[in-house]
């Protein structure tokens, strides 16, 4: 699917080199329209390669710092977190059983889009977890301890009609004017999470920001 996508792009500003000074502004708006199509489609073959990854190429599990997993992302986020001048606290978060290169990639997507969707102002974030015992936990034979994360932001916030349909891969809310992106940040948070047989789930007010819980089993 990348490749005719390559061939279009590539010959595209080929045109354009080739003719410079040769087309009407129409012309030039017409390619840079084809090559902006081709580039997101690009972005998005890319997204659900890295979607459908997440169940097949997925590393076995074993002890997993989330302190750890949380430092990789921001470390990985360091210039985002510079530019929006962000500023993001946490309490000492427990190690899981898990795929660390995932827990990683999990709180690197939720940062990314707490640093996108800020309200205008500096993007604060504070991420925390507590240790609860689930009620359901024996009628569904699962362990009966899970830790609850908490994500907590000072955003845009999201209203209540759309807390499910945020996890939906592709599912977008704004325009690519408004918030550039394919829609597939937060998808590939619930996928993680499910494969590690937990939850995801969002709290929030329009305005006031949003709280993103997941739940994910403890070691003991």
């Amino acid at each position: 699917l990348q490749e005719p996508l390559r061939m279009v792009t590539s010959y595209t500003q080929l045109i354009a080199k080739r003719y410079q000074g040769k087309l009407d502004e129409d012309a030039k708006e017409f390619m840079h329209f084809a090559v902006d199509g081709a580039h997101r489609m690009q972005k998005l073959i890319q997204g659900l390669l890295e979607y459908s990854r997440i169940g097949t190429r997925g590393r076995p599990f074993e002890p997993s710092d989330c302190d750890q997993a949380l430092g990789g992302a921001m470390a990985n986020l360091k210039l985002a977190i510079e530019e929006t001048e962000a500023k993001i606290t946490h309490t000492a978060l427990p190690t899981i059983m898990g795929d660390p290169i995932q827990l990683t990639e999990l709180f690197q997507n939720l940062i990314s889009n707490v640093l996108k969707f800020r309200a205008g102002k500096p993007p604060r974030l504070h991420i925390s977890a507590e240790r609860q015992q689930r009620p359901d936990a024996a009628s569904l034979n699962i362990p009966p301890y899970e830790w609850i994360f908490q994500v907590r932001d000072n955003g845009i916030g999201t209203e209540t009609q759309y807390f499910e349909r945020i996890f939906v891969i592709f599912q977008r809310l704004h325009t690519q004017e408004q918030y550039p992106g394919t829609g597939i940040g937060l998808s590939v948070c619930k996928k993680i999470v499910e494969r590690h047989g937990g939850r995801i789930w969002i709290e929030s007010v329009t305005g006031e920001g949003s709280t993103f819980f997941f739940a994910l089993p403890a070691m003991d």
